[in-house]
């Protein structure tokens, strides 16, 4: 394709910047609806509560709305020192964004928190808070629905909303419409100047007109018409004008003639890539995803979607993105459907979230750190084999690429992990998937940064799996999703969560998920502080691993039954369960688990007035402790002795033990912690 390139002749155009153009008298009446008067205030009686203006603008794709909209956020920028916050309702594929995820989006944009599964109308009340008494502008692009739009609308006629939409927004009150129809002639020669230069213009100017004319003045169709030129320097004006015009009626109106006109013109390869782009998640592509769809390179893919945004055929994003225009997707959308086989379009599909999977791995792996806890291979030291059999063009730079790569793609990645589930089948792929995407972003941001978008992949899931009965899926998300309520704090909502996970676990007759459940709804009823219900459930996953044998998992919950029966004061019963912890670490040859099990039962001895037998258990801990090279441990350890030895009145050999400690933890920060923690 690198044949329909060629070089701008004119100097109203620089890169592919393209200046707005026109829409005067549209923009004048904007700007005066800002200042009308509202409805409830000529009719006498008072609004029920203050509430921002709303302006929209209305017309039907490629009629140029989302840039007047753009355009008069731009003019009146300096009036609204809080800035601007944008929002799209209606992914260029079609597809609605729901309003949770909208209202998530300017919550973020405002640098404001978003709780992990909060419903719909408490963010709505989180956003309305977080813009009282702020003066900002909120541009709602490509709105369906005035459910979605109230839902976003803040309660302080501070703020402005400007919305784009094909029609009326009923139900949304005091709004008035700006309608949009085509752009006048001189407007529509100028856009053509901006995308040809104006020699060819200046030669023929009837022409000129002409091909506005020709196009409805419809700034899509003109884009086109224009990019299809500007890959043909010889070509004049009047030649594109009369193919437009010689189409038969059946194409259908302005823009499905200009989309014609250009790729009828594209070679083969370029057509077929093309029909595919309505696969990219959420209308976003780069260079991999077109490289995937059509079977490429990416060099020929990045020259590829390079050439198509030269046409008109995509509009540069950020950072290698380039987006699908709302307006060429039905279209595309139609020749997919009528040139694809199904089978194609499915191995397409696939090979796309094939090559996501694996730059997903690719970006969690340069967050990881290597085994001795340094930075992953992003932070220099890294680990080079957790990339071994990554092709090279599949890596990052470093860290901060990858977070870059992840930040810019996330909308479109958790597009494609919808798209990944869409069948309803979780097969390999959509688990593969969604798992990497989950462990990359908790990898990047933290599980409690990743929290909402985590929430979300694991609702998915959850989705699927319950509408088609997949017990095993089901408990598995509800265990994910559980996890997350009780890592922010909504301890009650996962005890109900792990509740449901036993139940699809038992289902299943997955014992692994029925152990966890069991096991966590005792932790939930710990965090709670209800002690006895706490241990009852710690004891039943405790005989559930023991029916099965369990060892690992015997020892860790004969831990937690100390732990609780510590906290209710039940001193012997703690002490008898990490007796029996450290016989099972014992056995499994795991010293730091035996050490830290002995640590404890000296802990508690010292609890319960033994003294004596807390200092003796506190040097076997210690000898082990050595043993497991466990440094702070021993640390600990050591600051215990000294604190026992002072209780018992031997302050010389507790100072013997405070500089053991100290040596032991050098300049390491977090000594203040280990003393702390030994009381």
């Amino acid at each position: 394709m690198r044949e329909l390139r060629s070089q701008s002749e004119g100097s109203e155009r620089s890169g592919s910047v393209t200046v707005f153009v026109g829409r005067r008298r549209e923009l004048k009446e904007l700007r005066e609806d800002i200042a009308r008067t509202g409805l409830d205030t000529l009719s006498g009686r008072k609004a029920k509560a203050p509430r921002a203006r709303v302006l929209l603008v209305a017309g039907r794709p490629g009629s140029g709305r989302t840039a007047l909209a753009e355009a008069l956020v731009r003019e009146i920028a300096e009036d609204y020192p809080d800035g601007v916050l944008r929002v799209r309702l209606t992914a260029p594929t079609g597809e609605g964004v729901a309003t949770e995820r909208a209202v998530r989006t300017l919550l973020e944009g405002l640098g404001q928190p978003t709780p992990p599964g909060a419903a719909e109308d408490d963010l709505s009340s989180a956003l309305r808070t977080a813009l009282a008494g702020r003066r900002a502008v909120l541009l709602v692009d490509d709105a369906s629905d005035p459910h979605q739009v109230d839902a976003l609308l803040p309660d302080t006629p501070d703020c402005l909303v400007v919305v784009t939409a094909e029609g009326p927004l009923t139900g949304i009150p005091d709004v008035r419409p700006c309608t949009l129809g085509g752009l006048d002639t001189p407007s529509a020669v100028r856009m053509l100047v901006q995308r040809i230069g104006d020699i060819r213009v200046a030669n023929d100017p009837r022409a000129a007109e002409a091909l506005a004319e020709e196009c409805g003045g419809q700034p899509a169709a003109l884009a086109l018409a224009g990019g299809w030129l500007a890959a043909r320097p010889k070509a004049s004006v009047a030649d594109v004008g009369k193919q437009l015009h010689d189409m038969p009626a059946g194409v259908g109106g302005p823009l499905a003639k200009a989309f014609r006109l250009v790729y009828e013109s594209l070679p083969q390869p370029a057509q077929r890539t093309l029909r595919l782009l309505p696969l990219a998640p959420a209308g976003l592509a780069d260079s991999h995803v077109v490289s995937a769809l059509a079977g490429c390179s990416v060099a020929a893919a990045q020259s590829t979607l390079e050439d198509f945004a030269a046409l008109g055929l995509l509009r540069p994003a950020s950072d290698g993105l380039y987006l699908l225009p709302g307006c060429l997707a039905p279209l595309l959308q139609a020749l997919l459907e009528a040139k694809e086989r199904p089978a194609e379009v499915q191995l397409a599909r696939a090979r796309m979230l094939e090559r996501t999977v694996r730059l997903l791995l690719s970006c969690r792996a340069m967050a990881e750190p290597d085994e001795e806890g340094q930075d992953g291979p992003g932070g220099v030291v890294g680990a080079p084999e957790k990339l071994d059999g990554v092709p090279r063009a599949l890596r990052f730079a470093d860290r901060r690429a990858a977070e870059t790569w992840l930040d810019t793609r996330l909308p479109a990645l958790l597009a494609a992990a919808s798209l990944a589930v869409a069948d309803g089948e979780l097969d390999t792929l959509a688990r593969r998937f969604v798992a990497a995407l989950a462990g990359a972003l908790s990898e990047h941001r933290g599980t409690a940064g990743a929290a909402p978008e985590l929430y979300g992949l694991h609702q998915l899931v959850l989705d699927v799996a319950e509408r088609r009965d997949l017990y095993r899926e089901q408990a598995a998300a509800l265990l994910n999703l559980a996890d997350l309520d009780a890592e922010t704090g909504r301890t009650r909502e996962a005890l109900e969560r792990y509740r449901a996970a036993l139940d699809a676990g038992r289902a299943a007759k997955d014992p692994y998920a029925s152990g966890r459940a069991m096991e966590s709804v005792g932790g939930a009823h710990q965090e709670l502080g209800d002690w006895h219900r706490a241990s009852d459930w710690f004891g039943r996953a405790l005989s559930h691993a023991l029916a099965r044998g369990e060892r690992a998992d015997e020892a860790r919950l004969y831990g937690r039954l100390g732990n609780v029966h510590t906290y209710a004061g039940r001193y012997g019963d703690a002490l008898r369960s990490w007796r029996a912890a450290s016989a099972g670490y014992r056995k499994l040859a795991d010293v730091p688990g035996q050490a830290k099990a002995l640590s404890e039962m000296a802990r508690i001895q010292e609890y319960a007035g033994r003294p004596e037998e807390s200092l003796h258990t506190c040097r076997e801990a210690v000898e082990l402790a050595r043993k497991a090279g466990d440094l702070r441990l021993q640390a600990a350890l050591q600051v215990r002795l000294a604190d026992t030895l002072d209780r018992l009145g031997d302050p010389a050999a507790a100072r013997l033990h405070r500089s053991a400690a100290d040596r032991l933890l050098g300049d390491d920060p977090a000594a203040c912690e280990i003393r702390s923690g030994s009381d």
